[in-house]
């Protein structure tokens, strides 16, 4: 996860318009390609979240009384810092759009031969 992070740092975190075309040609179907896009972010957003509250985690503090507010900076930072990396569709959509995402589909042959066998 650290590699995405530091990945993930150079890109434009702004929403831009984006060239239908130039997705669909990726897979031959825009679909196809949007589904990939979608897994892919809601990988990403999975193990940010689960990183970012594995990191807060050590700053849990239990307290008895509600109106003990412990402000700590380093956990401002951190939160901070996630809040600044581009949304996890943007990342990837990144990925998808460089290549480094990689995609493959189930076995349409084995599909066909459990269905015979149901029959």
């Amino acid at each position: 996860m650290a590699d995405l992070k530091n990945r993930v740092q150079g890109i434009d975190a702004n929403l831009n318009a984006r060239d239908i075309a130039d997705i669909a040609s990726k897979t031959g179907n825009l679909y196809e390609a949007l589904a990939i896009i979608t897994k892919r972010a809601n990988q990403v957003n999975v193990d940010l979240k689960l990183e970012l509250h594995k990191k807060l985690e050590d700053f849990a503090v239990t307290s008895e009384t509600i109106e003990e507010v412990h402000e700590n900076k380093e956990q401002i930072e951190i939160s901070k810092f996630y809040e600044r990396l581009p949304n996890p569709a943007i990342i990837a959509y990144t990925e998808f759009m460089d290549k480094s995402l990689t995609y493959e589909y189930p076995d349409q042959n084995k599909d066909k031969a459990d269905d015979i066998l149901a029959e």
